[in-house]
């Protein structure tokens, strides 16, 4: 159990219980021009033109049919390089601290990570797509169709973005999560 662990209180934390852990497997690799933190986009509306490639490994061929007729993908994978967990975070988009679940900061007790991407082309087991912001090497660990019904729908609120969120796609990263 690291010491981040021990500080949340587990596993008393879910009643005392025996708290086993999630184990996922990659069904892919990121394959991007990005090769360290800083000075990646930060989100992927801020790559927009930063093309890569999702290679899916070969026992999961089967499960991208039909994955051609969508022109945007959820790409659900794990911040590989993100080892410190934190639950109090400077953002990128901000000087001031918030909690982590206020944030899509990598610095998370579960360092997961999500983009949406443009689906180009597929080739085989791989995928071609524009709008990574993600580093290359990182494990995927599912892709989802973006469908707007389903994943926009209108907000009232924003938080503490509300007043920077026009920032995002001049903001890259700075580092600061590698300095932790």
């Amino acid at each position: 159990m690291t010491e981040f662990e021990q500080t949340l209180g587990f596993p008393s934390a879910l009643g005392g219980g025996r708290m086993d852990a999630v184990v996922y497997r990659p069904v892919g690799v990121v394959h991007s021009p990005l090769k360290e933190a800083r000075g990646a986009p930060i989100q992927s509306i801020a790559a927009r033109d930063v093309e890569g490639v999702i290679e899916v490994f070969p026992q999961y061929a089967e499960g991208l049919r039909d994955i051609e007729g969508f022109s945007h993908l959820i790409l659900i994978y794990h911040f590989h390089l993100s080892d410190k967990p934190s639950l109090i975070v400077r953002p990128y988009l901000d000087d001031g601290t918030h909690g982590v679940f206020a944030t899509r900061a990598p610095a998370r007790p579960n360092p997961i990570g999500i983009s949406l991407v443009r689906l180009v082309r597929v080739d085989g087991t791989r995928l071609h797509v524009t709008g990574v912001d993600i580093l290359d090497g990182t494990p995927v660990l599912d892709i989802k169709p973006y469908v707007p019904k389903f994943d926009a729908i209108e907000t009232e609120k924003i938080g503490w973005l509300k007043d920077r969120i026009h920032m995002v796609e001049e903001t890259k990263d700075d580092g600061r999560f590698q300095e932790l």
